[in-house]
């Protein structure tokens, strides 16, 4: 590509961003209230507590998926096969997360626990959404196999399609372990979406949505829960597969699985507490401990 090209690529990924950014900040203020206030009550189906007990809302995940969707929908630059996994990818994961999000049953937790309680024959609501979450990546992935991309013999095609599934699957759990402390989460994809190749519009309108729901995400008024987690998860999945060849593709899944793993034996905030680097990144922005939170005035 020539260097302006590449200008002209930064240029419409950066007006992708942009856009993403305003949409997911309007609809934060619309559904969640002007910035500054708390959520009133617990009734609204839409509030948690959050690590300090105080009252959250879980309405930016919604603002973040729909604003992402509509980024990557009017993004110019996508392989309309692209567009399509990630729209699937992007929507399954926010339907699956809200469901979780306001699910009753909340005892199990991590991917062992449910994939353990699968196993017995009991089915959780985490379960329900690995299965889901697989079930949408492997359409992703499979909706972004060219018939270039296909080597002729078909089982590595469907190892192909497999692998992919699971990137995409993986990311969206991923990213939404990380989602337990403000702004954690957005903080994790805004890094990761320089990162993911060929997917630059995707990515960008990925990146866009979680920079207009940061500074709300860091006040502690609002949190992405599984809703947008999931689907931050899922987009920088779809994003890292456009240019993933083969080995790329088993190396994603690699690291995801072993991530995946590491999660279920040690504490990813513990770890980042204990390194200097990653606390420091973790705690910019974020209202210090005994500081009581902004009101409405």
């Amino acid at each position: 590509m020539t260097s302006r090209g590449i200008g002209a690529a930064v240029a419409r990924a950066a007006l992708t961003g942009a856009a993403s950014a305003a949409v997911s900040r309007q609809l934060l203020r619309r559904w969640a209230g002007p910035s500054g206030a708390r959520p009133r009550a617990s009734r609204d189906r839409w509030t948690r507590a959050n690590h300090r007990g105080e009252p959250i809302s879980l309405l930016e995940g919604p603002a973040f998926a729909v604003a992402a969707g509509v980024g990557v929908a009017l993004a110019p630059g996508i392989p309309a096969r692209v567009r399509a996994a990630a729209l699937v990818a992007g929507a399954a994961a926010a339907g699956l997360g809200a469901y979780d999000d306001h699910a009753e049953q909340q005892v199990r937790k991590g991917l062992a626990g449910h994939l353990g309680a699968l196993a017995r024959g009991e089915i959780t609501t985490g379960a329900v959404k690995v299965l889901g979450l697989t079930s949408s990546g492997l359409v992703a992935s499979a909706l972004m196999r060219s018939t270039r991309e296909r080597s002729g013999t078909r089982v590595r095609d469907v190892l192909d399609v497999l692998a992919g599934g699971a990137v995409v699957a993986g990311s969206a759990n991923l990213v939404n372990l990380l989602d337990l402390r403000p702004g954690r989460a957005v903080k994790a994809t805004l890094l990761a979406a320089p990162f993911v190749g060929g997917g630059v519009p995707v990515a960008a309108a990925t990146a866009g949505a979680a920079l207009g729901v940061l500074p709300e995400d860091l006040a502690e008024r609002t949190m992405l829960g599984d809703t947008g987690a999931n689907a931050a998860g899922a987009l920088l999945g779809v994003a890292a597969l456009v240019s993933a060849r083969r080995r790329g593709r088993w190396a994603l899944l690699a690291a995801l699985v072993a991530l995946t793993v590491a999660s279920e034996k040690v504490s990813f905030t513990r770890v980042i507490e204990s390194t200097p680097l990653l606390r420091e990144l973790d705690a910019w922005g974020r209202r210090p401990p005994g500081l009581p939170p902004v009101t409405a005035g």
